[in-house]
């Protein structure tokens, strides 16, 4: 029986829950996820789960958050002046809001504060320096 190994397609169900057991994403309701296996396209403690697996096999695994999105970083985070909310806006505390690079790419960011002259901004990941479960059946090799 072939297992799964480096520079495979595969196509994995999984279900992704937090310590906590809220779940967080899921492909049940969905198409599997394809992806080609150990090339960068999943967070690496996914590909590590998702290695070795035969075709049918179903297994859990715990991602630690250096293997997943990575520590919350401070680096991350950004004051601006409350004066250079465009116009017309009311930021929110857990707002998302769209930046731009300064090569032009659009960047998802948090409000996580707001004070009288300053709103912060979280740049992380919505799920860096968490550790993360997922439930994994790999459904097919290609």
């Amino acid at each position: 029986m072939s297992t799964a190994k480096k520079g495979d397609s595969v196509k994995v169900h999984y279900t992704g829950t937090l310590d906590s057991g809220e779940v967080f994403d899921s492909s049940l309701e969905r198409e599997p996820i394809r992806f080609h296996l150990g090339v960068g396209m999943m967070i690496p403690g996914f590909d590590k789960g998702v290695m070795g697996m035969a075709v049918g096999e179903k297994k859990k695994v715990n991602i630690p958050c250096d293997e997943a999105y990575g520590p919350h970083s401070e680096d991350n985070m950004m004051q601006i002046p409350k004066a250079e909310v465009p116009p017309g806006m009311e930021p929110k505390v857990g707002m998302m809001v769209e930046m731009r690079s300064p090569e032009g790419h659009s960047v998802p960011v948090k409000i996580a504060a707001i004070s009288d002259e300053f709103v912060t901004l979280d740049g992380n990941h919505p799920l860096a320096g968490q550790d993360l479960n997922f439930d994994l059946e790999l459904v097919s090799i290609e």
